[in-house]
């Protein structure tokens, strides 16, 4: 045992350090995961899923005072358990040894890179999609083999309660453990083998200083103000339709939410009379099941000063429900959008994280590249025109997490592309591929030849002999 493994085994106190021990206890007795045994895990956390939606919608619903049934399973379980299945078809891909070149110089020798799991991996859950949010990487990380340890939010605790008790009742906590009402001041400084969060920027900067002083890698996902541009060439009734959606799903509590539209000025009108129609199909009244509550008070008054704000400042509120106002009780907000936004306000200045769509106008497409740039890159970037060189134009002078074009948020449910933000909207990727990758350690292996040509040369004591073969070796295009 090494050194900071006996150090990590004596001085560790309380269920959760028990808990990471038997993990890391777990990895040094069997390091390696066969391929049948890991489709075993993610066979049994598929059907854990299927045959607990009901119990898991309610949960999640009763964390939230109202989240719609329906959209937890299309939004949560439904992603969850594909995702699943395609890490399942394609694990025995993904886990094969890569021969890789051997440079001419060390002819007969042999090249390899064998994806090995990296130990224990923490997990920390934010609360706006609690399932798939944490479902995902989980799998991620199961399919590379690791052992994991998955912390939940404290506005998440139903539902934490609920797969504590599933996962206990069919995996052993030394392969995966949920741990119910633990502190992120007690969570993030084990000595993990990879931390991965999903939380606001400013959480992630904190992990990432605890998660230093390990030297533990981190994945962030940090969310951002996610922008959306629709160009002339596009229909703005469909472009409503879809990014309606995105944006009001979850009641805007979604980390790539639209979080502002560009819209030609011409559009405006149309945009918002169609955005009324379809509002009012979807919801039809503020206490429909189908539109989900804010999180909780403190959010739900943030959201109502950020409004407040907006209105002080200039800005012309557009209620796409008008028949029903903010209701406190029901922590509701109506679905709104904001008019003569201008940088000044709140709503522009942070992530709204909310049932809010602020509109800007514009003339000519570079106004809309110009904005993004000037501030931090986002986690999504949403453009709709059938125009191809525009799309590139846009693709290729910006920057952000993901991309999705003539639509919104649908990338995310793509599971062979990699999810994942840059710069203050996080670091690293998961999903599919990807995720496999960054829960694993590429291992390279060196294996030199028994007699390998030449290699005498390279020790000393040095003359002429060794000057003529560099000099060859120098010259040599092909290495």
């Amino acid at each position: 045992m090494s050194q900071k493994s006996e150090i990590i085994y004596n001085n560790t106190k309380g269920p959760i350090r028990e808990i990471f021990n038997r993990q890391r206890a777990a990895c040094l007795e069997k390091p390696y995961l066969s391929l049948t045994e890991r489709l075993e895990i993610l066979s049994k956390l598929e059907q854990l899923l299927v045959d607990n939606q009901e119990k898991i919608a309610d949960a999640i619903s009763e964390d939230f005072g109202n989240r719609s049934r329906h959209e937890t399973m299309i939004l949560e379980i439904f992603p969850a358990v594909s995702g699943l299945r395609h890490t399942r078809r394609k694990l025995k891909k993904w886990m094969k040894i890569q021969p890789r070149h051997v440079a001419v110089t060390f002819r007969g020798a042999r090249n390899r890179v064998i994806p090995q799991p990296k130990g224990v991996v923490g997990i920390i859950v934010p609360w706006n999609y609690p399932m798939f949010l944490g479902i995902s990487p989980l799998t991620s990380a199961l399919a590379a083999g690791n052992r994991c340890m998955i912390k939940m939010a404290t506005n998440s605790q139903r539902l934490c309660s609920l797969l504590h008790r599933l996962f206990s009742e069919t995996f052993g906590e030394d392969l995966i453990a949920v741990l119910p009402g633990v502190s992120s001041s007690d969570f993030t400084p084990l000595p993990f083998d990879h931390l991965i969060f999903t939380g606001s920027p400013a959480s992630g900067r904190t992990v990432m200083k605890t998660a230093a002083e390990n030297l533990t890698p981190v994945t962030l996902e940090l969310g951002g103000k996610s922008p959306t541009i629709v160009c002339e060439d596009f229909d703005i009734r469909q472009a409503a339709e879809r990014i309606l959606y995105a944006k009001f799903i979850n009641s805007g509590q979604t980390c790539i939410a639209p979080d502002y539209l560009f819209l030609p000025e011409q559009m405006v009108d149309v945009f918002v009379e169609r955005a009324k129609k379809i509002i009012r199909h979807r919801y039809s009244e503020l206490e429909s099941v189908d539109y989900t509550s804010i999180i909780d008070a403190k959010s739900y008054n943030r959201l109502v000063a950020v409004l407040d704000d907006a209105r002080s400042k200039g800005a012309t509120l557009v209620n796409l429900l008008p028949d029903g106002e903010s209701d406190a009780g029901l922590r509701k907000i109506q679905p709104t959008i904001v008019l003569n936004v201008t940088v000044e306000m709140e709503l522009m200045q942070n992530e709204i994280f909310g049932p809010i769509l602020p509109i800007k106008t514009y003339t000519h497409i570079y106004e809309c590249i110009s904005y993004i740039n000037s501030h931090e890159r986002p986690l999504a970037l949403y453009l709709f025109t059938e125009d191809r060189a525009l799309q590139e134009k846009v693709c290729m002078n910006t920057m952000s997490g993901g991309v999705c074009i003539n639509d919104c948020a649908m990338h995310v449910a793509q599971h062979d592309m990699p999810f994942g933000g840059v710069g203050n909207s996080g670091m690293g990727q998961y999903h599919g591929y990807e995720g496999f990758m960054e829960f694993s350690k590429l291992r390279p292996v060196f294996t030199q030849a028994v007699n390998p040509v030449g290699a005498s040369f390279i020790y000393p004591p040095y003359g002429k002999t060794f000057e003529r073969m560099y000099n060859l070796l120098i010259k040599m295009r092909r290495f």
